[in-house]
């Protein structure tokens, strides 16, 4: 099985340094769902996996990230795309859980689910900590320089064999 991981915000869709709240601030980065559905075509399955720390803050609830979540689903559609699963961490750095990124709880939950080691599985993300979970699986960290990912790119450690693309269509495009 051909597998990928995906960060949501900066990735998917654009970010927002006050997070994405509602149905209505998640809108998609130009070509994202059109990357999404190249990787499906290629028989990739498609993972995200995305800190939301919103929740644990309080700025939204459970229901509204289902909502959130659906209209990305139905954004896909639409393109001819298809996102599999979508794995989220709902606490707050403070909270010191083990899934939220940059530890590699969900990505461990992600290999468990689908019965592989997620060595040299691409995982695509904007940010350092993206970077560093893929890494400590052994995933290979792919950086957009989409949301975050342009000051992420300046910042000193980022993880050994880190590739950069422009975008998520760069990656597709460089995969299929």
């Amino acid at each position: 099985m051909k597998l990928i991981i995906l960060d949501r915000d900066g990735v998917i869709n654009f970010d927002s340094d006050r997070f994405i709240k509602n149905p209505e601030e998640w809108k998609p980065i130009p070509g994202s769902l059109e990357a999404i559905a190249r990787l499906n075509q290629a028989d990739y399955r498609v993972v995200v996996a995305t800190n939301q720390s919103g929740i644990g803050r309080g700025l939204f609830d459970m229901p509204m990230l289902n909502s959130i979540h659906d209209k990305m689903h139905k954004a896909c559609a639409l393109a001819g795309a298809r996102i599999d699963a979508v794995f989220y961490c709902p606490h707050t750095a403070e909270s010191h859980c083990l899934c939220r990124k940059p530890k590699a709880g969900m990505l461990e939950e992600i290999g468990e689910r689908y019965n592989m080691s997620l060595t040299g599985v691409p995982t695509v993300g904007d940010s350092l900590r993206d970077l560093q979970s893929a890494a400590t699986m052994g995933a290979l960290p792919f950086l957009v320089l989409t949301g975050k990912g342009s000051k992420t790119q300046a910042a000193v450690g980022l993880p050994e064999g880190t590739r950069v693309f422009t975008d998520l269509a760069a990656v597709a495009a460089e995969l299929v």
